[in-house]
Protein backbone atom coordinates (compact mmCIF):
# COMPACT_ATOMS: atom_id res chain seq x y z
CA UNK A 1 0.00 0.00 0.00
CA UNK A 2 1.26 3.53 -0.72
CA UNK A 3 2.48 5.55 2.25
CA UNK A 4 -0.18 8.07 3.33
CA UNK A 5 1.31 11.57 3.58
CA UNK A 6 -0.49 14.79 4.52
CA UNK A 7 0.91 18.04 3.12
CA UNK A 8 0.01 20.83 5.52
CA UNK A 9 -0.10 24.48 4.44
CA UNK A 10 -2.10 27.61 5.23
CA UNK A 11 -3.67 27.93 1.79
CA UNK A 12 -3.88 25.55 -1.13
CA UNK A 13 -2.52 27.29 -3.13
CA UNK A 14 -1.29 30.83 -3.93
CA UNK A 15 -0.18 31.34 -7.53
CA UNK A 16 3.30 32.23 -6.27
CA UNK A 17 3.72 28.84 -4.53
CA UNK A 18 3.27 26.51 -7.49
CA UNK A 19 6.52 24.76 -6.55
CA UNK A 20 4.69 23.16 -3.60
CA UNK A 21 2.15 21.71 -6.02
CA UNK A 22 4.99 20.41 -8.18
CA UNK A 23 6.54 18.60 -5.21
CA UNK A 24 3.26 16.84 -4.45
CA UNK A 25 2.47 16.14 -8.09
CA UNK A 26 5.86 14.54 -8.79
CA UNK A 27 5.85 12.10 -5.87
CA UNK A 28 5.54 8.57 -7.28
CA UNK A 29 1.82 7.68 -6.91
CA UNK A 30 2.54 3.97 -6.53
CA UNK A 31 4.58 4.82 -3.41
CA UNK A 32 2.88 7.89 -1.91
CA UNK A 33 -0.80 8.71 -1.36
CA UNK A 34 -0.82 12.49 -0.89
CA UNK A 35 -3.50 14.36 1.04
CA UNK A 36 -3.66 18.13 1.37
CA UNK A 37 -4.70 19.59 4.73
CA UNK A 38 -5.11 23.35 4.67
CA UNK A 39 -7.13 26.18 6.20
CA UNK A 40 -8.30 27.70 2.94
CA UNK A 41 -8.61 26.68 -0.72
CA UNK A 42 -7.92 28.92 -3.73
CA UNK A 43 -6.80 28.66 -7.37
CA UNK A 44 -8.14 25.15 -7.79
CA UNK A 45 -8.19 25.32 -11.61
CA UNK A 46 -4.39 25.61 -11.55
CA UNK A 47 -3.76 23.34 -8.55
CA UNK A 48 -6.44 20.66 -8.59
CA UNK A 49 -5.88 17.65 -6.37
CA UNK A 50 -8.28 14.79 -5.57
CA UNK A 51 -7.74 14.76 -1.80
CA UNK A 52 -7.91 18.28 -0.38
CA UNK A 53 -9.24 18.68 3.17
CA UNK A 54 -10.13 22.08 4.61
CA UNK A 55 -12.54 23.13 7.38
CA UNK A 56 -15.68 25.02 6.54
CA UNK A 57 -15.27 28.70 7.53
CA UNK A 58 -18.77 28.44 8.99
CA UNK A 59 -17.91 25.49 11.22
CA UNK A 60 -18.41 26.28 14.95
CA UNK A 61 -15.34 24.18 15.81
CA UNK A 62 -13.18 26.11 13.31
CA UNK A 63 -14.24 29.43 14.78
CA UNK A 64 -13.64 28.19 18.33
CA UNK A 65 -10.12 27.14 17.23
CA UNK A 66 -9.50 30.61 15.81
CA UNK A 67 -10.48 32.14 19.14
CA UNK A 68 -8.24 29.73 21.04
CA UNK A 69 -5.38 30.58 18.70
CA UNK A 70 -5.97 34.30 19.17
CA UNK A 71 -5.68 34.10 22.96
CA UNK A 72 -2.81 31.59 22.83
CA UNK A 73 -4.63 28.59 24.27
CA UNK A 74 -4.08 26.48 21.19
CA UNK A 75 -2.02 26.96 18.05
CA UNK A 76 -3.11 24.11 15.78
CA UNK A 77 -6.52 23.46 14.26
CA UNK A 78 -8.52 20.64 15.79
CA UNK A 79 -9.59 19.89 12.21
CA UNK A 80 -5.96 19.11 11.29
CA UNK A 81 -5.59 16.58 14.10
CA UNK A 82 -8.91 15.00 13.17
CA UNK A 83 -7.92 14.74 9.51
CA UNK A 84 -4.61 13.06 10.38
CA UNK A 85 -6.52 10.37 12.25
CA UNK A 86 -9.45 10.12 9.84
CA UNK A 87 -7.27 9.48 6.80
CA UNK A 88 -4.78 7.32 8.70
CA UNK A 89 -1.91 9.63 7.81
CA UNK A 90 1.51 8.14 8.49
CA UNK A 91 3.60 11.25 7.89
CA UNK A 92 2.78 14.96 8.01
CA UNK A 93 4.85 17.25 5.78
CA UNK A 94 4.45 20.87 6.89
CA UNK A 95 5.37 23.45 4.26
CA UNK A 96 7.11 26.49 5.84
CA UNK A 97 8.74 26.47 9.25
CA UNK A 98 6.12 28.58 11.02
CA UNK A 99 3.36 26.26 9.78
CA UNK A 100 5.40 23.34 11.09
CA UNK A 101 5.41 24.83 14.58
CA UNK A 102 1.65 25.45 14.44
CA UNK A 103 1.17 21.81 13.42
CA UNK A 104 3.07 20.41 16.41
CA UNK A 105 -0.05 20.12 18.56
CA UNK A 106 -1.99 18.41 15.77
CA UNK A 107 0.70 15.79 15.14
CA UNK A 108 1.36 15.20 18.83
CA UNK A 109 -0.78 12.36 20.10
CA UNK A 110 -0.94 10.65 16.69
CA UNK A 111 1.34 7.97 15.32
CA UNK A 112 2.38 10.15 12.39
CA UNK A 113 5.95 11.27 11.81
CA UNK A 114 6.51 14.98 11.20
CA UNK A 115 8.75 16.58 8.59
CA UNK A 116 9.09 20.32 7.81
CA UNK A 117 10.48 22.23 4.82
CA UNK A 118 11.75 25.80 5.21
CA UNK A 119 11.63 28.00 2.11
CA UNK A 120 12.88 31.52 2.81
CA UNK A 121 11.50 34.25 5.03
CA UNK A 122 10.49 31.62 7.61
CA UNK A 123 14.23 31.09 8.20
CA UNK A 124 15.38 34.68 7.70
CA UNK A 125 12.92 37.52 8.24
CA UNK A 126 10.62 35.84 10.77
CA UNK A 127 13.18 34.98 13.50
CA UNK A 128 14.90 38.34 13.02
CA UNK A 129 11.76 40.47 13.19
CA UNK A 130 10.00 38.38 15.84
CA UNK A 131 12.66 36.78 18.09
CA UNK A 132 10.11 34.58 19.89
CA UNK A 133 10.19 32.40 16.75
CA UNK A 134 13.70 31.36 17.71
CA UNK A 135 12.28 29.75 20.84
CA UNK A 136 9.43 28.23 18.85
CA UNK A 137 11.85 26.79 16.33
CA UNK A 138 13.84 25.14 19.12
CA UNK A 139 10.62 23.36 20.09
CA UNK A 140 9.95 22.49 16.45
CA UNK A 141 13.46 21.11 15.91
CA UNK A 142 13.15 18.93 19.02
CA UNK A 143 9.89 17.30 17.90
CA UNK A 144 10.31 16.74 14.15
CA UNK A 145 11.93 13.79 12.44
CA UNK A 146 13.52 15.78 9.61
CA UNK A 147 14.09 19.39 8.53
CA UNK A 148 14.43 20.05 4.79
CA UNK A 149 15.64 23.13 2.93
CA UNK A 150 16.61 24.20 -0.58
CA UNK A 151 20.39 24.51 -0.31
CA UNK A 152 23.57 24.58 1.76
CA UNK A 153 23.27 28.26 2.71
CA UNK A 154 19.80 27.80 4.21
CA UNK A 155 20.85 24.56 5.90
CA UNK A 156 23.61 26.45 7.71
CA UNK A 157 21.14 29.15 8.69
CA UNK A 158 18.81 26.56 10.23
CA UNK A 159 21.68 24.96 12.13
CA UNK A 160 22.51 28.41 13.53
CA UNK A 161 18.87 28.64 14.67
CA UNK A 162 19.27 25.36 16.56
CA UNK A 163 18.45 22.58 14.11
CA UNK A 164 20.29 19.29 14.58
CA UNK A 165 22.77 18.96 11.67
CA UNK A 166 22.13 15.21 11.55
CA UNK A 167 18.40 15.79 10.90
CA UNK A 168 18.74 18.77 8.56
CA UNK A 169 19.25 18.05 4.88
CA UNK A 170 19.08 19.70 1.47
CA UNK A 171 16.21 18.69 -0.80
CA UNK A 172 16.25 20.65 -4.05
CA UNK A 173 13.06 21.85 -5.62
CA UNK A 174 12.51 20.81 -9.22
CA UNK A 175 10.82 21.55 -12.51
CA UNK A 176 9.06 19.21 -14.91
CA UNK A 177 11.60 19.17 -17.69
CA UNK A 178 9.46 17.10 -20.03
CA UNK A 179 7.09 20.08 -20.16
CA UNK A 180 9.76 22.75 -20.67
CA UNK A 181 11.05 23.17 -24.21
CA UNK A 182 14.72 24.02 -24.66
CA UNK A 183 15.41 26.92 -27.00
CA UNK A 184 18.72 28.58 -27.78
CA UNK A 185 18.44 32.36 -27.68
CA UNK A 186 19.56 34.48 -30.64
CA UNK A 187 19.65 38.23 -31.18
CA UNK A 188 19.49 39.90 -34.55
CA UNK A 189 21.91 42.82 -35.15
CA UNK A 190 19.14 45.44 -35.17
CA UNK A 191 17.10 43.85 -32.35
CA UNK A 192 16.85 45.34 -28.81
CA UNK A 193 18.14 43.30 -25.92
CA UNK A 194 15.01 41.69 -24.48
CA UNK A 195 15.21 41.29 -20.71
CA UNK A 196 12.62 39.55 -18.52
CA UNK A 197 12.07 40.04 -14.75
CA UNK A 198 9.42 38.11 -12.79
CA UNK A 199 8.53 38.15 -9.10
CA UNK A 200 6.29 39.71 -6.50
CA UNK A 201 7.42 43.26 -5.78
CA UNK A 202 9.29 42.77 -2.52
CA UNK A 203 12.58 44.33 -1.48
CA UNK A 204 14.43 40.99 -1.48
CA UNK A 205 13.81 40.62 -5.24
CA UNK A 206 16.03 43.65 -5.91
CA UNK A 207 14.06 45.01 -8.86
CA UNK A 208 15.20 48.64 -8.32
CA UNK A 209 18.82 47.40 -8.48
CA UNK A 210 18.12 45.51 -11.68
CA UNK A 211 16.33 48.41 -13.32
CA UNK A 212 19.07 50.82 -12.21
CA UNK A 213 21.59 48.54 -13.93
CA UNK A 214 19.46 48.36 -17.08
CA UNK A 215 19.10 52.13 -17.07
CA UNK A 216 22.86 52.56 -16.94
CA UNK A 217 23.33 49.90 -19.61
CA UNK A 218 20.98 51.85 -21.86
CA UNK A 219 22.43 55.26 -21.02
CA UNK A 220 26.17 54.52 -20.79
CA UNK A 221 26.49 51.89 -23.51
CA UNK A 222 23.56 52.92 -25.71
CA UNK A 223 22.16 49.40 -25.58
CA UNK A 224 18.63 49.29 -27.02
CA UNK A 225 16.32 47.49 -24.59
CA UNK A 226 12.93 45.86 -24.35
CA UNK A 227 12.02 45.06 -20.73
CA UNK A 228 9.13 42.93 -19.51
CA UNK A 229 8.17 42.75 -15.83
CA UNK A 230 5.81 40.02 -14.63
CA UNK A 231 4.57 40.56 -11.08
CA UNK A 232 2.96 43.19 -8.91
CA UNK A 233 2.57 44.33 -5.31
CA UNK A 234 -0.13 43.17 -2.88
CA UNK A 235 -2.22 45.95 -1.26
CA UNK A 236 -0.05 46.03 1.86
CA UNK A 237 1.74 49.44 2.18
CA UNK A 238 5.14 47.74 2.52
CA UNK A 239 4.78 46.11 -0.90
CA UNK A 240 3.24 49.23 -2.43
CA UNK A 241 6.27 51.24 -1.31
CA UNK A 242 8.52 48.84 -3.21
CA UNK A 243 6.31 49.20 -6.28
CA UNK A 244 6.75 52.97 -6.15
CA UNK A 245 10.55 52.51 -6.06
CA UNK A 246 10.32 50.31 -9.14
CA UNK A 247 8.19 52.83 -11.00
CA UNK A 248 10.44 55.70 -9.92
CA UNK A 249 13.52 53.88 -11.25
CA UNK A 250 11.81 53.34 -14.59
CA UNK A 251 11.05 57.07 -14.75
CA UNK A 252 14.55 58.07 -13.60
CA UNK A 253 16.21 56.27 -16.51
CA UNK A 254 13.37 56.95 -18.99
CA UNK A 255 12.81 53.20 -19.40
CA UNK A 256 9.02 53.36 -19.30
CA UNK A 257 8.45 53.68 -23.10
CA UNK A 258 10.04 50.28 -23.72
CA UNK A 259 8.96 48.50 -20.53
CA UNK A 260 5.90 46.24 -20.35
CA UNK A 261 4.32 45.83 -16.90
CA UNK A 262 2.17 42.70 -17.16
CA UNK A 263 1.16 42.32 -13.50
CA UNK A 264 0.56 38.88 -12.03
CA UNK A 265 0.35 36.18 -14.67
CA UNK A 266 -0.15 32.41 -14.63
CA UNK A 267 2.77 30.04 -15.03
CA UNK A 268 1.97 29.43 -18.69
CA UNK A 269 2.31 33.12 -19.51
CA UNK A 270 5.70 33.28 -17.78
CA UNK A 271 6.99 30.58 -20.09
CA UNK A 272 5.38 32.08 -23.18
CA UNK A 273 7.18 35.34 -22.43
CA UNK A 274 10.44 33.55 -21.59
CA UNK A 275 10.77 32.21 -25.14
CA UNK A 276 10.40 35.77 -26.48
CA UNK A 277 13.28 37.14 -24.40
CA UNK A 278 17.07 36.91 -24.49
CA UNK A 279 18.04 37.24 -20.81
CA UNK A 280 16.45 36.73 -17.39
CA UNK A 281 17.40 39.18 -14.64
CA UNK A 282 16.90 38.22 -10.97
CA UNK A 283 18.92 40.63 -8.75
CA UNK A 284 17.95 39.26 -5.30
CA UNK A 285 19.28 40.88 -2.13
CA UNK A 286 18.72 40.81 1.63
CA UNK A 287 15.98 43.29 2.61
CA UNK A 288 16.42 45.79 5.41
CA UNK A 289 13.98 43.84 7.57
CA UNK A 290 16.01 40.65 7.15
CA UNK A 291 13.80 39.09 4.49
CA UNK A 292 15.79 36.91 2.08
CA UNK A 293 15.28 34.23 -0.52
CA UNK A 294 16.58 31.64 1.95
CA UNK A 295 17.16 29.28 -0.93
CA UNK A 296 16.86 30.59 -4.48
CA UNK A 297 13.97 31.82 -6.65
CA UNK A 298 12.38 28.90 -8.50
CA UNK A 299 12.18 31.17 -11.54
CA UNK A 300 15.96 30.80 -11.91
CA UNK A 301 15.48 27.05 -12.28
CA UNK A 302 12.62 27.54 -14.74
CA UNK A 303 14.44 30.01 -16.93
CA UNK A 304 17.66 28.02 -17.15
CA UNK A 305 15.59 25.00 -18.11
CA UNK A 306 14.30 26.94 -21.14
CA UNK A 307 17.87 27.64 -22.28
CA UNK A 308 17.87 31.33 -21.36
CA UNK A 309 21.05 32.88 -19.92
CA UNK A 310 20.47 34.51 -16.53
CA UNK A 311 21.99 37.35 -14.54
CA UNK A 312 21.55 37.15 -10.78
CA UNK A 313 23.43 37.64 -7.49
CA UNK A 314 25.41 35.62 -4.96
CA UNK A 315 22.48 35.93 -2.53
CA UNK A 316 21.64 32.88 -0.34
CA UNK A 317 21.61 29.61 -2.31
CA UNK A 318 21.51 31.19 -5.78
CA UNK A 319 25.14 30.09 -6.48
CA UNK A 320 23.96 26.46 -6.22
CA UNK A 321 21.33 27.09 -8.90
CA UNK A 322 23.31 29.45 -11.16
CA UNK A 323 26.93 28.49 -11.80
CA UNK A 324 28.82 31.73 -12.35
CA UNK A 325 30.47 31.94 -15.75
CA UNK A 326 28.98 28.64 -16.86
CA UNK A 327 25.17 28.80 -16.71
CA UNK A 328 24.87 32.53 -16.03
CA UNK A 329 26.54 35.48 -14.38
CA UNK A 330 26.43 36.47 -10.70
CA UNK A 331 27.11 39.77 -8.99
CA UNK A 332 27.46 40.52 -5.28
CA UNK A 333 24.03 41.48 -4.01
CA UNK A 334 23.40 45.20 -4.24
CA UNK A 335 26.43 45.73 -6.52
CA UNK A 336 24.91 47.66 -9.43
CA UNK A 337 28.30 48.25 -11.10
CA UNK A 338 28.80 44.49 -11.32
CA UNK A 339 25.27 43.95 -12.64
CA UNK A 340 25.93 46.49 -15.39
CA UNK A 341 29.20 44.75 -16.30
CA UNK A 342 27.55 41.31 -16.48
CA UNK A 343 24.61 42.57 -18.52
CA UNK A 344 26.96 44.42 -20.87
CA UNK A 345 29.15 41.34 -21.28
CA UNK A 346 26.18 39.18 -22.27
CA UNK A 347 24.77 41.90 -24.53
CA UNK A 348 28.10 42.14 -26.35
CA UNK A 349 28.65 38.39 -26.63
CA UNK A 350 25.50 36.74 -27.99
CA UNK A 351 27.73 34.04 -29.51
CA UNK A 352 28.13 32.70 -25.94
CA UNK A 353 24.39 32.34 -25.31
CA UNK A 354 24.05 28.88 -26.86
CA UNK A 355 26.86 27.47 -24.70
CA UNK A 356 25.52 29.14 -21.55
CA UNK A 357 21.95 28.02 -22.27
CA UNK A 358 22.99 24.42 -22.92
CA UNK A 359 25.05 24.29 -19.72
CA UNK A 360 22.12 25.73 -17.77
CA UNK A 361 19.71 23.11 -19.08
CA UNK A 362 22.17 20.31 -18.27
CA UNK A 363 22.64 21.61 -14.73
CA UNK A 364 18.89 21.69 -14.13
CA UNK A 365 18.49 18.20 -15.60
CA UNK A 366 21.10 16.86 -13.19
CA UNK A 367 20.05 18.59 -9.97
CA UNK A 368 16.52 20.02 -10.34
CA UNK A 369 14.46 17.46 -12.26
CA UNK A 370 11.12 17.41 -10.41
CA UNK A 371 10.52 13.70 -11.00
CA UNK A 372 13.97 12.75 -9.71
CA UNK A 373 13.47 15.05 -6.73
CA UNK A 374 10.06 13.44 -6.17
CA UNK A 375 11.73 10.03 -5.97
CA UNK A 376 14.28 11.41 -3.52
CA UNK A 377 11.56 12.97 -1.36
CA UNK A 378 9.61 9.70 -1.35
CA UNK A 379 12.78 7.90 -0.23
CA UNK A 380 13.09 10.33 2.71
CA UNK A 381 9.46 9.64 3.67
CA UNK A 382 9.99 5.88 3.58
CA UNK A 383 13.24 6.11 5.52
CA UNK A 384 11.53 8.06 8.31
CA UNK A 385 8.54 5.71 8.58
CA UNK A 386 10.31 2.36 8.20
Amino acid sequence: MPLRVAHSCYRWLPLTEGWIYRQVQCLPPDQIESHIICERVENLPQFAWPQIHAPSPYSPLYNVDLMRRKVGWQHHLTYTAQAIRRYKVELVHSHFGNKGWLDLGAVRGTAAKHIVTFYGQDASKLPQQQPFWRTRYHELFAHTAQILCEGAFMRQRLIQLGADPARTRVQHLGVELDQIRFQTRHRQPDEPLKVLLAATFTEKKGFPDGLEALGRLHHDFHTPLQITIIGDAPPDPHFQAEKQKILATLEKWKLRPFTRLLGYQPYTTLFAEAYQHHLFLSPSRTARDGDAEGGAPVSLIDMQATGMPVVSTTHCDIPEVVQHGRTGWLSPEGDIDSLVQNLHHLAQNPDQWATIGTAGRQHIEQEYNAHIQGQRLAAIYHQLTS
